[in-house]
């Protein structure tokens, strides 16, 4: 299997997974789909009949068939191998149809810097972002400074490097350094308006919904107003060291791993959305329909 992995241009396999380790995952994923299938869940790769297939053993022992019958064979090995990849073809690596444009995780992380930094694009920007935020875990997270004690030693980190940045030579041992324009502390006319019609609009939108709320007609939108605030109660008390710990690594692993397994992953997504969205309607149904009869 290797050798056909590698023949067709794919990488040959550096993990060696146990069947009685998979066959319980691939059982659980069969347990789903065989509950959220009918919503429009695709049908999963891993199954059990699959783990069966991969983990069987497929070698023969011809030594009877030579003594017995004078068998011998045919097609050599690597000519049979190399046969195989030739009519398989169509499955090499370099066929496969690719992603068009940008992914889905690139676009909801705007596809600027950020992207390229929690995707990984760019290797440097990526591993200094790293540095950065574990210097600032170390040096202001970690120590259980408070809130007035961490913007102070910020500030005068970054007064100190503003002002060794700003005396550096121009040239460094042959290294250009590249100095920070004074425009580029500066907020534009543009910037401004967009700022303040970001906040006007933003405000204008909770007035509206708070109008809505008070006529008490919509109670999708108000079970969406309560959903949002128990995630906001839930974020709230999240300590920073946590967001540390937890967040930040897991938002470095979680996007690029949902640009890897984007399809697989908005399946099953879609699948809980159709499962939620009829047992809401069923809700729904059950207590208004109760109403109208009484």
């Amino acid at each position: 299997m290797s050798q056909l992995l590698e023949g067709l241009g794919y990488e040959r396999p550096s993990i060696k997974i146990p069947a009685f380790v998979m066959m319980p995952i691939a059982h659980l994923v069969e347990l789903i789909y065989n509950l959220l299938g009918p919503y429009g869940m695709k049908v999963p790769q891993l199954t059990p009949s699959r783990v069966r297939l991969l983990s069987c053993s497929r070698t023969f022992d011809s030594t009877k068939a030579k003594d017995r019958l004078g068998y011998a064979p045919v097609v050599p090995l690597q000519e049979g191998i190399r046969r195989t990849i030739d009519s398989f073809s169509h499955l090499t690596a370099g066929s496969q149809s690719k992603r068009e444009g940008p992914s889905k995780a690139y676009r909801i992380l705007g596809g600027g810097k950020v992207a390229d930094t929690l995707l990984w694009k760019d290797l440097k920007k990526t591993l200094i972002a790293i540095f950065i935020l574990i210097s600032i875990y170390y040096n202001f997270v970690a120590t259980g400074s408070t809130i007035i004690t961490a913007l102070s030693k910020a500030l005068f980190v970054s007064s100190v490097f503003l002002f060794v940045h700003g005396i550096l030579p121009e040239k460094i041992f042959g290294y250009t350094v590249e100095k920070i324009p004074a425009s580029q502390f500066h907020l534009s006319k543009d910037s401004s308006q967009h700022l303040s019609l970001s906040v006007i609009s933003s405000w204008n939108t909770t007035v509206k919904a708070l109008k809505s709320l008070c006529q008490g007609n919509d109670w999708s939108f108000f079970l969406k107003v309560v959903f949002v605030l128990l995630v906001l109660s839930f974020a709230g008390a999240i300590s920073l060291h946590s967001i540390f710990v937890i967040g930040l690594p897991l938002a470095f692993t979680a996007f690029l791993l949902y640009e890897k397994k984007e399809q697989e992953i908005d399946s099953v997504v879609l699948g809980l959305k159709y499962f939620v969205c009829e047992r809401k309607s069923d809700v729904c149904e059950k207590l208004f329909g109760s109403k109208k009869d009484d």
